[in-house]
């Protein structure tokens, strides 16, 4: 059987579909088959529903310590945008890969796939754990279920290296999310009536100019590390609904908000200041007899990431034999949430943040390549005997 290129398997990987409100469960039982092909048995991790799964593969000996290559397989959405050709049919033009997912991050999981079948025929000290999520564009869903999934199975890399687009720089801290949705039923009454009605819309906007408050609280404590941009947590309302008529006292309005929070920033301390907020205005309308709710759901909480100095991020530099420092990235990802599971995580990946989620969306040729000689380095130097035993 002969291996395909990283360029054969990225044009497979780009021609499944797999945008986030989508199943990605036909490009998962394609990896799938093609480890079985290579003789490499994988785990299925599937959502609720059954509609999407994640998976993880492992080569070489079962013992800790090893090394995870890690990507998420979904992908924004393209509507609305103008592309020049089919997103979802791979074109190579200039030294350059076009199609939704080729940057973000598709490239990387290529690559790490068209590494199995040397891997196959390596003589491994320590395994290397291939691991693919879903959802994680939705605010990194996917990857807690295969997390804990691996963990009960006594799988726990040394080092993990996550592939979100860096440009191949190592980067060892990005900002935390916490992603909620707050609630507020009012009661609804003739406009003309104030008294005898709570406008939701009102008290939404009364809890969201707090918000802006302690936005610009958050604004005035600056970090001292100048590698993440802008250099402080913040906080942001994105979208709001509510409202039935122009002459009705709203009694449903609800809005979503985003907090980022820089590594180290106590994140539930902000969400318990606003919870504060929220029971104060509560409370004030229901002494004066008027009644209102606020509740608010925690959608997606994807803790940050603080790498320096771990051995994830040791291993990579040395790979690459960086004499700089290491960056930080304004996105979030699952390295997050690996950290928090006590698996030491740097993100590095070919491609430029700049090109995701854009029309016309693409990765370079020469950092795929650089991408190749990475992973293969830094198997050799992680998961391969020196001792010449």
């Amino acid at each position: 059987m002969k291996p395909l290129t990283t360029v054969e398997v990225l044009e497979r990987l780009i021609g499944y579909p797999t945008v986030s409100r989508d199943s990605n469960l036909a490009l998962i039982h394609w990896v799938r088959n093609y480890l079985e092909d290579w003789g490499v048995q994988s785990h299925l991790v599937p959502n609720e529903t059954g509609t999407k799964a994640n998976l993880f593969a492992t080569i070489g000996p079962p013992l800790e310590s090893g090394l995870a290559f890690s990507g998420h397989t979904d992908v924004v959405p393209v509507d609305d945008q103008n592309w020049s050709s089919d997103p979802f049919v791979m074109r190579a033009h200039g030294g350059k890969f076009y199609g939704r997912g080729t940057c973000d991050m598709k490239g990387f999981i290529a690559t790490a796939l068209a590494l199995v079948p040397r891997l196959s025929r390596m003589t491994l000290s320590r395994p290397v754990h291939l691991m693919l999520s879903y959802d994680e564009e939705i605010g990194c869903v996917g990857a807690p279920s295969m997390i804990a999934q691996m963990s009960e199975q006594n799988v726990r890399p040394g080092a993990v290296i996550v592939g979100e687009p860096t440009g191949m720089q190592v980067a060892n801290a990005h900002k935390g999310m916490c992603m909620s949705r707050t609630r507020v039923t009012g009661t609804a009454a003739h406009s003309s009536q104030t008294h005898r009605g709570v406008s939701a819309v009102m008290i939404a906007g009364e809890l969201i100019a707090r918000l802006g408050l302690l936005e610009r609280e958050l604004q005035s404590k600056r970090s001292s590390d100048a590698g993440l941009v802008p250099p402080y947590s913040t906080l942001a309302v994105n979208t709001i609904e509510g409202g039935t008529a122009m002459n009705i006292l709203a009694s449903n309005c609800e809005f979503t908000w985003e907090l980022r929070a820089l590594p180290g920033d106590d994140r539930a301390k902000h969400g318990a200041a606003f919870e504060a907020m929220c029971e104060a205005v509560v409370s004030e309308l229901r002494r004066e007899g008027r009644e209102c709710s606020v509740t608010t759901e925690i959608l997606a909480d994807v803790p940050p990431l603080d790498g320096a100095g771990g051995a994830a991020e040791a291993l990579a530099r040395s790979v690459l034999r960086l004499s700089g420092p290491s960056i930080a990235v304004p996105f979030g990802t699952e390295a997050g949430q690996f950290q928090q599971a006590g698996w030491s995580s740097v993100v590095c990946g070919p491609g430029s943040i700049t090109q995701a989620h854009r029309p016309d969306e693409f990765v370079v040729a020469a950092d795929l390549e650089r991408c190749e000689h990475f992973l293969q380095r830094a198997v050799q130097a992680h998961c391969v005997d020196q001792s010449g035993a």
